[in-house]
């Protein structure tokens, strides 16, 4: 294991990752360290990546998970809930990581789009910006707007994406999607 004290989640997350890359498991790292590599600098105590992977079976990667000697905790959302599960995994320091699985209008593709970032000499695989853009407007807190703003900022977007993106998460994220791009005065 990588971690040596609380307060190094994002090497857990590694530790998580090598077990998903055994498994053939597809993820990306969301949260608030896809939010550092889109331009938003947070701090956080936790690493979230979101994984494409069977509800039904995550007992299995649960237990796969424990056989190594990290904690979990599964926990399934009700029939409204946008994610359909979140496997936690923790390690005797206190760092965690939640697996996100089955999230509501999440497209397949973005697994594909996910762009690689060098990290302790490893490879992560982070969520997109488009992806990352419509995520944080299908959340449509304050903070997750603001998460998109920055994100927005620099290289001009692939308009085209966030908005058939922005469908697939329901009515609500189109139409938050075109106040956004409003006002930030990009015309799709």
């Amino acid at each position: 294991m990588r971690a040596h004290r609380a307060g190094e989640s994002a090497l857990l997350l590694l530790d998580v990752i090598d077990l998903l890359d055994q498994a053939n498991v597809q993820y990306a790292v969301v949260g608030a360290m896809a939010a550092s590599v889109h331009g938003v600098v947070r701090a956080s105590m936790d690493a979230d990546a979101v994984i494409a992977f069977p509800v039904h079976d995550l007992a299995t990667l649960e237990g796969q998970v424990r056989a190594t000697g990290l904690g979990t905790e599964l926990r399934y959302g009700d029939p409204d809930d946008p994610i359909a599960a979140v496997l936690r995994i923790s390690d005797s320091f206190g760092n965690g990581v939640d697996l996100l699985v089955g999230l509501r209008g999440l497209d397949p593709a973005a697994f594909a789009r996910a762009v690689v970032v060098p990290f302790q000499g490893e490879q992560l695989r982070v969520v997109g910006r488009e992806d990352f853009i419509a995520m944080k407007l299908f959340a449509n807190a304050p903070l997750d707007v603001a998460d998109a703003e920055f994100a927005a900022a620099g290289e001009p977007l692939d308009i085209e994406l966030p908005e058939r993106l922005a469908t697939r998460f329901g009515q609500e994220t189109p139409d938050a999607l075109r106040k956004f791009l409003a006002r930030l005065g990009i015309r799709p």
